[in-house]
């Protein structure tokens, strides 16, 4: 358990210039449909034109999806860890949005982290069961598997009760520091639920590699000097892991009450999935 802390995260006042990506993204939205235009002598080109045009459309490659946000969130966040401002926490969210299609924010429900970046660090794999100690079968065996389960238990009572969906969530699944929040104590019982297997969106900033996860377990601890923990095939897909055990990451809550956007790597727009990728 860790002890109640209090976090002195002040945004810092800093006068930088930031580019709005609706309006950066507004001229590609256009441009794309022009290209699609029926009759259009273009469309047919259209594989040939830069990501950010065949964006809009749906085609573009898990690569040049990656390559897009990385360019955009360059231009959105500060270059030092710290609070976002409010107008950054909402450019961040737009970009988000008219990337990858997915509504992601840093604060839902009235509920937000102490940190939206921060350092992440490899975790070891979680008991899904009691007695689920065998690494069989599981990527990255060599990450070996935590001594206790996950903040809120097992996912199942037995092997046999083992869901696929509870497989999924412990193959992506994230820990936060949820015992440091300014509230903990006095809203324990509405929190304690309120995280339990949220949804959330996971983004290396320097990549654009962005996976969908599930919060399953508090910490690390503060004297770790990172902020998150992520499961072993969580941070491969975020391309740290196994060249890296830690990397500066963005988490933020998605906004997903149906239940529709599938756990694991995005590899194009969500609202564009049925469309062909190029």
């Amino acid at each position: 358990m860790f002890k109640k802390a209090s976090l002195s995260n002040k945004p810092i006042k800093k006068s930088t210039k930031t580019v709005d990506p609706k309006k950066l993204l507004a001229g590609a939205t256009l441009t794309g449909s022009l290209l699609l235009t029926p009759g259009s002598q273009k469309a047919r080109l259209l594989p040939d034109k830069p990501p950010e045009l065949r964006l809009p459309a749906g085609l573009v490659s898990a690569k040049d999806l990656k390559k897009i946000l990385a360019h955009l969130l360059k231009q959105v966040l500060p270059k030092t860890s710290r609070v976002l401002t409010d107008k950054e926490e909402t450019l961040l969210t737009q970009v988000v949005a008219r990337t990858l299609g997915i509504k992601a924010v840093p604060k839902l429900d009235g509920n937000r982290l102490n940190h939206q970046i921060g350092m992440m660090g490899l975790e070891q794999h979680l008991m899904r069961y009691p007695g689920d100690t065998s690494l069989a079968g599981r990527s990255f065996p060599q990450a070996g598997i935590a001594p206790g389960t996950g903040a809120w238990s097992y996912w199942a009572s037995s092997r046999q009760q083992l869901t696929p969906e509870d497989v999924a969530m412990e193959k992506y699944y994230v820990v936060v520091q949820t015992l440091y929040l300014p509230d903990w104590q006095q809203r324990f019982t509405y929190l304690r639920d309120w995280y339990k297997y949220r949804k959330v969106l996971v983004i290396n900033p320097q990549t654009g590699a962005a996976v969908v996860a599930v919060i399953a377990d508090a910490g690390p601890a503060k004297w770790t000097g990172k902020q998150f923990g992520g499961s072993p095939q969580l941070m491969n897909d975020l391309d740290f892991y196994p060249k890296r055990t830690k990397g500066k990451t963005i988490i933020l809550f998605i906004d997903d009450p149906d239940n529709q956007i599938p756990l694991g790597p995005i590899k194009q727009p969500v609202a564009n999935s049925q469309l062909k990728t190029a």
